[in-house]
C-alpha cells in the first residue's frame, strides 16, 4: 500500500511541476502552455456564394461579419435576414426551423438556441486546413 501512496505523490509532484507540459502540441504548433497568438484575419470572400460540402451544413456567410454585434440584447444579423427586412433588403430569410423551440414549438422570434448567428455560420475565405486531411464534398450536398 505505501508503495502505491509513494507512486501517487510521485505522479502528482511530476504533474504539478510540469514534467510533461513540454510534450503538448498545439494544432498550430506552439506548446500548449505556451501564451498563444491570434490566427490571422483572413480576407473574405464577399459576394461569392460557395456551395455546401454536405447535407445540413449551415451555409457560409458571403460577406465580412467581424464588426457586427451579437450579443443577448442585439443581433445585427437580424437586421437582414430575419422577416420582414430579408425582402427589403433583398438578403436570404432566416431558415424557418430558426423559430422552433427545442420542444417544436413555433415562436414568432428567433429561438434562443438560433440566436447567435457565430455559432454555426462562418464568413467564407480562402484559408488552408490546420491540419492536413482528404474530405471530399459529399455528391448529395449538391
Amino acid at each position: 500500500m505505501n508503495k502505491i501512496m509513494g507512486l501517487i505523490v510521485a505522479l502528482a509532484v511530476a504533474l504539478g511541476s510540469g514534467a510533461f507540459a513540454g510534450e503538448v502540441k498545439s494544432l498550430r504548433g506552439s506548446e500548449a502552455n505556451s501564451p498563444d497568438t491570434a490566427p490571422p484575419v483572413y480576407k473574405t470572400l464577399d459576394g461569392i456564394k460557395l456551395e455546401r460540402a454536405y447535407r445540413q451544413q449551415p451555409p457560409l456567410v458571403p460577406h465580412d461579419t467581424a464588426k457586427y454585434e451579437i450579443d443577448s440584447k442585439v443581433n445585427q444579423c437580424l437586421r437582414c435576414h430575419e422577416w420582414p427586412y430579408s425582402d427589403q433588403e433583398k438578403a436570404p430569410k432566416i431558415s424557418d426551423a430558426h423559430y422552433v423551440d427545442r420542444n417544436g414549438a413555433r415562436q414568432d422570434h428567433v429561438n434562443g438556441n438560433r440566436y447567435f448567428c457565430k455559432q454555426c455560420h462562418v464568413p467564407q475565405a480562402e484559408t488552408k486546413p490546420l491540419v492536413e486531411n482528404n474530405f471530399q464534398p459529399s455528391a448529395t450536398a449538391r
